[in-house]
């Protein structure tokens, strides 16, 4: 009774501790391999990972399919998240209220950036909120060993969350929550503490509805609750370091840094909330993107790689550097126009990067048409 009376207390400690932390969720799951493993190894199989090879090493992947491979000794994940909220967090956003109904052409040649780019760098904020949850773990259980994840590292994250009771995986692949929908972030503590796991999330409430599967414009997202990351506008915009394909281009539109089509027409995210704290807020004096294609594409010629890397360090635009946001910017204005537009791309297509020089002159070509 004791035993069971003392671990009964330190789950309710962790779990403080990590509200404390600023954590919106924590849930606890058991150190095993993974419900979808056999589902992520058919995904990898079918290259729908595309370029991202770092998902396919053999090391990479048995820590995926094991955390104790991660961990040695892992007995527990602690699965937490951070809502950034479905209010865009600025201008350069799905948001068009600032934009006049009327001035279609204004609203095309803004710059669409996914909601949680806008501040920092989410990687920063969650790995000191963990690193402050495994110092408390510390004091609550000297010993214990501890070791942090966000998206960076070699985790099933949405699988180990819905088995910690977070959500449920939608058809989108994105974790879904009935309160909260799923303009959340996520990530995990290892640890070799025993915490008795949550009840997991077993309802699936997408029910027929597809909507996502519908609205996504290049057909990224298939039945089966699997995404061809070849083809999604996230991928496409952030993690492909080369040329996007010229069939994709005309579907980008002017998303020039990752989407929110999935979330934006999901039910589930209709009322979901703004949390009370920003925790991605913008640092003081953090450049923040123009409202305007034209505009930002104009700001960052000038700028050569580590001028961009100066400039935007802290930030998920550091991601895909400056070839692959000017890249993203000359892929948005051909497919935009507007007075300006050639100017800028014309000079882009004389830009030291092949990169961006081929993307300009496409863009020029479009324009031209």
């Amino acid at each position: 009774m004791t035993v069971a009376r003392d671990a009964a207390a330190l789950k309710r400690e962790v779990r403080a501790a990590a509200r404390a932390a600023g954590f919106d969720q924590v849930g606890f799951a058991p150190a095993a391999p993974p419900a979808h493993a056999g589902a992520y190894e058919a995904w990898l199989a079918n290259g729908y990972h595309g370029e991202m090879a770092y998902m396919a090493r053999e090391d990479a992947v048995r820590r995926r399919l094991d955390p104790r491979e991660a961990l040695p000794g892992c007995r527990t994940l602690i699965v937490v998240s951070l809502l950034y909220g479905s209010t865009p967090a600025g201008t350069a956003t799905p948001d068009r209220r600032r934009v006049g109904r009327g001035d279609a052409a204004r609203r095309r040649r803004l710059p669409v950036v996914a909601r949680y780019a806008l501040g920092r760098d989410y990687h920063d904020v969650f790995e000191e909120r963990l690193d402050a949850l495994s110092a408390a773990i510390e004091d609550l259980s000297p010993g214990a060993r501890t070791k942090r994840y966000v998206d960076y590292g070699p985790v099933l994250e949405r699988d180990h969350a819905q088995r910690a009771g977070l959500g449920w995986i939608g058809k989108n692949t994105m974790l879904l929550h009935p309160d909260l929908g799923s303009y959340f972030m996520l990530g995990e503590l290892l640890t070799d503490l025993e915490i008795e796991p949550d009840p997991p999330f077993v309802h699936d409430r997408c029910g027929t509805c597809r909507r996502c599967i519908d609205a996504c414009p290049t057909d990224a997202i298939l039945d089966g609750r699997l995404l061809d990351a070849r083809l999604c506008i996230s991928y496409l915009t952030i993690e492909l370091r080369g040329p996007i394909p010229e069939t994709l281009r005309p579907a980008i539109g002017n998303r020039v840094f990752g989407c929110d089509i999935c979330q934006e027409v999901c039910p589930w995210n209709a009322e979901a909330p703004v949390p009370a704290e920003a925790p991605f807020a913008p640092r003081p004096g953090q450049p923040m993107p123009p409202e305007d294609m034209i505009a930002w594409a104009r700001e960052l010629a000038p700028l050569d790689a580590d001028e961009f890397r100066t400039r935007y360090r802290g930030t998920a635009f550091s991601r895909p550097g400056r070839e692959g946001l000017l890249r993203n910017l000359a892929v948005g204005l051909g497919n935009s126009g507007g007075p300006g537009a050639r100017s800028v791309l014309r000079r882009l297509a004389e830009d030291p990067s092949p990169l961006v020089r081929e993307h300009a002159r496409w863009a020029l070509d479009v324009l031209q048409r």
